[in-house]
C-alpha cells in the first residue's frame, strides 16, 4: 500500500521508505547512517521549477553555496544552469572543482581579506 502521493520522490511504499526507486534501508546498509540522500528528480524539477518562474525576466539563478557545499550536488546544479553565490575561498574552489565556470560565481558577502580577494579576481 503505498501512502503518498505517486510524483513523491520521498514515499513509503508497503511500509518501506523509499528515494525514487532506491529503499533507503538499503542505502543504510551500504553507507551507515546518519546519511543524506538527496532526489536527483527533485532536485532537477525544483531548478527547473526556478527557471520557469522567472523565464520572462532577465534573470540568472545562483545557488547559496553555504547551504550545500556537497561535491556531486554543486555538479549537478551547475548541469542545471545555476550559477553559485559563494562567500568563503573554500566555497569557491568547491564550485571550481565541480566545473562552474568563474564567470557564473559570485563572491560576496563581508570582511573578506586580501588574499580572499585577490584568489576571487584570479
Amino acid at each position: 500500500m503505498k501512502t503518498s502521493h505517486p510524483d513523491d520522490t520521498f514515499h513509503y511504499n508497503n511500509g518501506e521508505a523509499f528515494c525514487e526507486k532506491m529503499r533507503l534501508s538499503t542505502i543504510a546498509e551500504k553507507v551507515g547512517t546518519p546519511a543524506y540522500v538527496y532526489s536527483y528528480q527533485t532536485l532537477e524539477q525544483s531548478c527547473r521549477n526556478f527557471q520557469a518562474a522567472f523565464s520572462g525576466y532577465p534573470t540568472a539563478i545562483y545557488f547559496a553555496v553555504k547551504s550545500n557545499n556537497n561535491l556531486t550536488l554543486l555538479k549537478k546544479i551547475t548541469g542545471f544552469g545555476l550559477g553559485a553565490d559563494v562567500v568563503s575561498v573554500g566555497e569557491l574552489e568547491k564550485c571550481l572543482k565541480a566545473g562552474l565556470s568563474p564567470s557564473r560565481i559570485i563572491f560576496s558577502g563581508v570582511g573578506k581579506r586580501q588574499d580572499e580577494l585577490s584568489r576571487a579576481i584570479e
